[in-house]
């Protein structure tokens, strides 16, 4: 910008040419001053693949085009080429862990060591007291140890890719047996018996899909038996006429027979979620105390970590699966262990980690207090709405997501729109345009569409600030 208040693209075009049907050329565009400053500033490769876009636009539309116009319009895309794809936004959905949304959000603790270990250097497979090389795992595996009571872990990039690198090294030509009832499909449509297969390993189902006894693993088991999995059905419920064998059972089996039980545990709670108020969910210490002999879990669910793949348990299994070489395939960066470390840190406090962990923090909150931040962005949402909308704060229900206890629900608050238009398609087209216009703020707002209402719901919304300010920076916009 310059005293003038115009940027230099909007300054700088020459003023020939004005309703012009023959633009000028791509060299011509170029040495105009504005414009070669934006290709100082950004590139020329750039600069000249926005031109081209845009005359290609003109040529399209078959309108008169003034220059001064024509390079406002190639600083303008320019601009959108280089913006961030990925940006942050507000997530008012009602589900805490999003998996589009990018799951867990990060304590300052954890972005903090990220960006000390990107911006240098670090001893990320370096010993510092011997000067050789070291273990990466190093730098979690003795916390998720203490937190969880395991013998020895090791860490890969997501759980899915736990579940894989473990059936591949413990079962590779071999048969794995699981109970019917827990053959899952996860988000994207992984299936449980799909990694199975690209594991190496024989799927061996028993019992049927509601009920599994223990004579169904005991009658299965062959010296071709590699191990028992328990998946841990996190993302639905079987209600009714259901048996299953509970994991103590299910390891004495195993111990009888001498192979592991291996438990997929999902969402990786590390603490006791009840006395906070939240509906119970099997801990990975509990799940290794009742005789599972590996336990993998996700970093980036309950446990409120980045996205990881965690492997804990027997020494020995740890140990030959660290030796497979998908194992590098799957690793992590110095900035995912970094982040790990960091929260796994937090753990070690169990007095603050609620309200040092922002996922945990999130699920906690009260509806009272929900409610009185919704009452406070009323005013603003109501404006920035204008007509013909109603805007009022209703009670709802928040979920936790990412497949963690999918039927519990948490009571909420949430800004409702409700459009006053006549008829349902008028309603429906409203509805539509209002979730567009949130997704246009400078801070995209993405919340849900309900029973020919959209509700924002305020469960992830800490405080009321950025919100509000940006509202009403789009209403003093607004012609």
């Amino acid at each position: 910008m310059n005293d003038s208040g115009k940027s230099p693209a909007h300054q700088a075009a020459p003023k020939a040419a004005v309703g012009s049907m023959h633009p000028p050329s791509v060299d011509r565009i170029l040495a105009w001053p504005a414009v070669h400053h934006l290709a100082d500033t950004h590139g020329r490769p750039l600069v000249v693949e926005a031109i081209r876009t845009v005359l290609d636009r003109w040529r399209q539309s078959e309108q008169p085009l003034d220059d001064q116009a024509l390079s406002a319009a190639v600083e303008q895309h320019l601009l959108a080429l280089i913006a961030p794809s990925m940006k942050a936004v507000f997530n008012l959905t009602g589900t805490v862990l999003h998996t589009n949304l990018g799951r867990a959000p990060l304590p300052r603790e954890a972005i903090d060591a990220m960006v000390a270990v990107a911006s240098g250097a670090s001893n990320l497979e370096f010993d510092l007291t011997t000067g050789k090389r070291g273990d990466r795992d190093d730098h979690v595996a003795a916390w998720i140890c203490r937190l969880t009571g395991a013998e020895a872990a090791t860490v890969v990039n997501n759980n899915a890719a736990a579940v894989l690198l473990t059936l591949n090294s413990l079962a590779q030509r071999r048969e794995v047996i699981v109970s019917r009832g827990e053959l899952i499909e996860i988000g994207g449509a992984f299936r449980l018996p799909d990694i199975m297969a690209r594991a190496g390993c024989k799927l061996r189902e028993v019992g049927t899909t509601n009920r599994t006894h223990p004579r169904d693993y005991r009658e299965a088991i062959s010296d071709r038996t590699a191990l028992l999995l328990k998946a841990y059905t996190s993302n639905y419920r079987v209600e009714g006429f259901t048996a299953e064998v509970a994991e103590p059972e299910l390891a004495a089996i195993a111990q009888e027979h001498q192979c592991p039980l291996v438990v997929d545990l999902g969402s990786g709670s590390l603490i006791d979620l009840v006395p906070l108020g939240l509906p119970r969910e099997p801990t990975v210490r509990e799940t290794l105390d009742s005789g599972a002999d590996l336990v993998t879990f996700s970093g980036d669910k309950l446990l409120g970590g980045p996205q990881a793949g965690i492997i804990a348990g027997r020494a020995d299994l740890v140990a030959k699966i660290k030796k497979n070489p998908m194992k590098r395939a799957m690793r992590c960066d110095k900035q995912t262990l970094a982040a790990l470390e960091a929260v796994l840190r937090l753990y070690g406090n169990p007095a603050q980690v609620v309200e040092r962990v922002p996922a945990l923090r999130l699920l906690t909150r009260t509806e009272t207090r929900i409610r009185e931040l919704a009452e406070s962005l009323l005013a603003a949402a109501a404006r920035w709405a204008g007509e013909p909308w109603q805007v009022d704060v209703v009670a709802v229900k928040s979920q936790i997501g990412s497949g963690s206890l999918p039927l519990d629900l948490l009571p909420s608050a949430a800004l409702c729109f409700r459009p006053l238009a006549p008829n349902k398609k008028q309603r429906n087209r409203a509805l539509k345009g209002l979730a567009h216009r949130l997704r246009q703020l400078p801070i995209p707002v993405i919340g849900r569409i309900s029973e020919e209402t959209l509700l924002l719901d305020c469960r992830c919304l800490e405080t009321a600030e950025d919100f509000v300010a940006q509202l009403e920076t789009a209403e003093a916009s607004r012609p």
